[in-house]
């Protein structure tokens, strides 16, 4: 006699010879899961054969169900005794008890071989599990991305004020300039934020286009890092790394380690929302629909496609390659269509780099065009062989399990990727300045910042610089306006004063724009250093414009009056104001370069000027006097001209120093 038990899909027939006779049973169900309260959608079936192989009709067969969730529940079959019909088919329907959990069935031949019997296990979920499988997805993927988001936050700060530097200071060297692009974004967690820093860095001119390109294939293999953690598969401890690391950041007060506990807990959390996310795609192991619509992604075309639209939708392929891992790790993904989705990822990832550089400058646009470039090159590599691609990482990696050969992959596609490109980098900026064309000329603008970035408010160490560029700007700005204030005085030529009203609105436009850039930066994240760095740099924004409204607002404005008088400042009286003016411009430019440079040396050198320049502005208020009482009548005429603009520019003097005794009260090498 012969046993035979096939579960969807399965129609392997075992058998059992017995003395009497010699007959099979099979089953060839195509479906063992449902929704509670409803049949199944498609009957149980069996089929009895007889030594030879041969179906045998009119057979009895008794069906009956042995298990259930509850034993309380009321599943029931539609028909209990079945006679095998000319096929030796005999069927049934179950119809499924209202508690969700696994049913088993029972068919057996009611006579003569009471041993040949198939059991069937269906499983049951609730009506409304469509529902919670979603609900859990947008919580688990909520949470992944949260945890993401704070272990890279912890990460950035724990890392310091180094931060801050690294990308700016890359080298003329590719290989340099890779490795800095993978370090910054295995700190930060995600290539498309290093690339919208590279797209901002462009665009305030602190980096140039053609060096980008090494540091994007390097943030490229960064990322493939967060693949390799998810794929150790450690969601048994997430919960675990969550409570150390709340504990670490609670009752520790060394700032660093404050950090260090706050990634520990993101790095929990990610994980944790890994698991609820894994635990709600297990119904859809049984659901045939779902897995028909897997299979197709085993098609590179469509898996590029789908892994590009989910990756650019959620705007991380992180998560989304968490989510490959998940659902692979479920049974639901097989490695040949993780390969195309990757692929897709690596596409998808650029949609961040491209919407930052909408409000960008050409050269910033070409950043996220080489960002997009790059990854499309990678698609062009891998598409034809994404199937012997899965063959050989399981022939490098026998012992690998799934998670891990995706996460392998990841690597792999982008380690190829750099490798490939990195030689040619010259090349493929040629490509993108041909791709991208000339920028066409605009028309006069009105005022506006080049370096403040509001898509990086969120990062303190790197909006604090590109707040810093942009008073430096406006510091130039204010040290123009000085240097045009002078020769309506000495030469009675007012045509420069319209430049100094005109840049005056410009000040007064980057002053707003800084001070509302520095309301939103994320105070919340700032470390103590970054606390005193922010009063530092107003303090410094609001001499500068104390600065420009000394010049137009009582320098420009005598110097109109004055160039309507009839008379003028003696030969002398000229001479003085002429080298008193160009002594504390010098004194403007080195408040410039101790602001920018936070040089020391340079700010004890202002205080001993400033003191220099007080004794010489009495000085020279005496020579004035010495003229009048000699009776010169230019001197008594341009008296009270002469006098008010040397106390102005010792005024400006005074604000200037102020920066240099800012710089000194605080020195950023030993907070």
């Amino acid at each position: 006699m012969l046993a035979s038990s096939i579960h969807a899909q399965d129609s392997t027939i075992i058998q059992e010879e017995f003395s009497h006779r010699i007959l099979g049973l099979s089953s060839e169900n195509t479906s063992l899961s449902g929704t509670c309260g409803q049949s199944l959608p498609s009957p149980i079936k069996v089929r009895v054969r007889d030594g030879s192989g041969r179906p045998v009709s009119g057979i009895q067969v008794a069906f009956r169900i042995i298990a259930q969730p509850d034993l309380g529940s009321d599943a029931s079959l539609s028909h209990l005794l079945v006679s095998t019909d000319s096929s030796g088919q005999a069927q049934t329907e179950l119809i499924l008890g209202s508690k969700p959990g696994p049913y088993r069935v029972a068919g057996r031949i009611e006579e003569g071989f009471p041993d040949n019997e198939v059991i069937f296990t269906a499983k049951a979920s609730r009506k409304n599990w469509i529902w919670i499988l979603l609900i859990s997805l947008s919580g688990g993927l909520g949470l992944f991305l949260f945890g993401m988001h704070a272990m890279s936050e912890g990460m950035q700060q724990s890392a310091g004020e180094r931060m801050r530097s690294i990308l700016e200071n890359v080298t003329r060297n590719r290989i340099v300039g890779a490795g800095i692009g993978t370090l910054v974004t295995t700190i930060i967690q995600s290539s498309s934020a290093t690339s919208v820093m590279l797209v901002s860095f462009v665009n305030a001119g602190l980096m140039q286009f053609r060096k980008t390109i090494p540091v994007l294939l390097g943030a490229a293999i960064g990322t493939t890092i967060t693949a390799q953690m998810i794929a150790f598969k450690i969601t048994e401890y997430s919960l675990l790394l969550v409570a150390v690391g709340f504990f670490i950041q609670a009752f520790t007060k060394r700032a660093k380690l404050k950090y260090v506990g706050y990634s520990l807990f993101g790095f929990g959390i990610l994980f944790f929302g890994l698991e609820i996310m894994s635990d709600a795609m297990a119904p859809l192991r049984d659901y045939a629909q779902f897995i028909d619509l897997l299979l197709r992604l085993e098609s590179p075309l469509v898996g590029i496609l789908v892994g590009a639209v989910f990756t650019a939708i959620i705007q991380s392929s992180s998560a989304f390659v968490g989510i490959i891992i998940v659902l692979a790790s479920q049974g639901l993904l097989s490695l040949d269509a993780c390969i195309p989705l990757l692929l897709g990822s690596n596409v998808g990832t650029t949609v961040t780099a491209l919407l930052a550089s909408m409000r960008a400058n050409a050269e910033a646009k070409k950043v996220a065009l080489a960002f997009l470039l790059i990854k499309f090159i990678s698609v062009l590599i891998f598409a034809g062989w994404t199937v012997q691609l899965g063959k050989l990482l399981q022939q490098l990696t026998p012992e690998a399990s799934l998670p891990r050969l995706i996460a392998n992959a990841h690597t792999l596609i982008n380690g190829v990727l750099m490798l490939v490109v990195l030689p040619f980098t010259p090349q493929v900026a040629w490509l993108v300045d041909r791709i991208a064309g000339k920028p066409k000329e605009k028309g006069k603008q009105a005022f506006g910042t080049l370096y403040l970035d509001q898509g990086l408010t969120s990062t303190p160490s790197l909006a604090l610089n590109l707040a810093k560029q942009e008073i430096l700007r406006m510091g130039n700005i204010v040290r123009t306006m000085f240097s045009l204030v002078i020769p309506p005085f000495l030469k009675k030529d007012a045509s420069t004063l319209g430049e100094i009203y005109k840049h005056e609105q410009e000040v007064n436009f980057l002053s707003d724009s800084i001070k509302a850039y520095f309301m939103k930066i994320n105070r919340e994240s700032m470390n103590n250093r970054q606390m005193k760095e922010s009063f530092q740099l107003l303090y410094s924004l609001n001499e500068f414009e104390k600065i420009a409204d000394i010049i137009s607002g009582n320098l420009a404005t005598r110097a109109e009056r004055w160039s309507l008088k009839n008379y003028d400042f003696s030969e002398q009286g000229k001479k003085e104001l002429k080298q008193f003016h160009e002594k504390i411009e010098k004194q403007l430019k080195r408040s410039l370069v101790v602001f920018d440079e936070a040089n020391l040396q340079q700010a004890a050198k202002m205080k001993a000027k400033h003191k220099e320049y007080r004794n010489l502005s009495r000085e020279l208020e005496k020579q004035h006097y010495d003229r009048i009482l000699e009776g010169m009548t230019e001197s008594i005429d341009s008296s009270k001209t002469h006098l008010e603009v040397l106390a102005l520019f010792s005024t400006i003097d005074s604000h200037a120093t102020s920066i240099a005794r800012i710089a000194l009260d605080w020195d950023p090498k030993t907070s």
